[in-house]
């Protein structure tokens, strides 16, 4: 097929290279433009920009795809289907309507639930058990299309957005090549119960709140590892908790021992990994040779 495909972060990666080994037709890529990124706020290109390059396909990065230019642009193409993946930009109407077989997006989740942004992030914040990948044909509205095709997928008590994530993808590229191969045009409308939003994460909802239980705050952990990480304040320093697990030790709510057990509400959480400002993420048997945590210390 004749393809346009749009995505920016690694989530798109596997789509993108399993569309090229399948021999799909890959006109253009559009991604994000370069954003400034690190210490030094150097602009850096997006994970498809980097991958299509690689692969020696086209590549364009407009602020905006709601132009004329960019709409003449992508019907001069005359592609037969848009793909999109995490791309970061709502399409307007007049490219929807472009190519003959429509856009699909693949979303990770199993729609109605976390429409939008942070779908996997929200998943495992709130303690779901599952979520999945859904392949729909795009339209106006967010995350609203009818569904195509789609997997559950069982989220494990050690899952993070991260590793979630990864599945997800592969999982989704498996899928989209199965769409395009076998598709019929059918699809199915969304329920209209159960729909929630997977709000885009703000940095003011990222620090611990210790009163919670061992459970809440495990899934609030593991739902923001790698990025953008829950924290709390030990002694002025921020810390970045980036995995734990749950104990049944009970103490008062805050405190820390040497050992990186935190009391919570109900129960407590033993630190796995950690990280410290300006420092590489550390198990925290590793962190502890380098830190000082003195009895009866609280965490805020």
């Amino acid at each position: 097929m004749r393809l346009i495909f749009m995505g920016t972060p690694e989530f798109a990666v596997p789509a993108l290279n399993a569309l090229f080994q399948n021999k799909h037709e890959i006109l253009c890529v559009y991604t994000q433009p370069p954003r400034p990124a690190g210490r030094g706020k150097k602009h850096k290109i997006s994970s498809i920009h980097k991958s299509a390059e690689n692969l020696g396909i086209l590549v364009k990065t407009p602020n905006r795809l709601n132009t004329k230019e960019i709409i003449n642009e992508i019907l001069c193409f005359k592609p037969d289907a848009i793909i999109v993946v995490a791309y970061g930009q709502i399409l307007p109407e007049e490219i929807l309507e472009i190519p003959r077989l429509g856009c699909f997006n693949i979303h990770a989740s199993l729609l109605p639930r976390w429409r939008g942004a942070a779908p996997i992030h929200r998943a495992i914040m709130f303690g779901d058990k599952n979520t999945g990948v859904s392949i729909m044909n795009m339209e106006l509205g967010l995350d609203t299309g009818p569904i195509v095709r789609e997997k559950m997928v069982s989220i494990l008590s050690n899952d993070t957005t991260k590793s979630l994530s990864e599945k997800l993808a592969n999982i989704g590229s498996e899928l989209l090549i199965e769409v395009l191969a076998n598709f019929t045009g059918e699809s199915t409308e969304q329920s209209k119960n159960g729909i929630t939003y997977a709000h885009k994460i703000k940095k003011s909802e990222t620090k611990i709140d210790w009163s919670l239980s061992a459970a809440e705050i495990d899934c609030f952990i593991r739902g923001l590892s790698q990025s953008p990480g829950a924290w709390t304040i030990h002694n002025g320093t921020r810390l970045k908790i980036l995995l734990s697990e749950v104990t049944n030790d009970q103490g008062k709510v805050g405190k820390i021992t040497k050992e990186g057990i935190v009391f919570c509400g109900k129960e407590a959480i033993r630190i796995l990994k950690i990280q410290r400002p300006g420092k590489a993420v550390q198990t925290w048997s590793s962190f502890i040779r380098g830190y000082k945590i003195n009895s009866n210390e609280v965490l805020s």
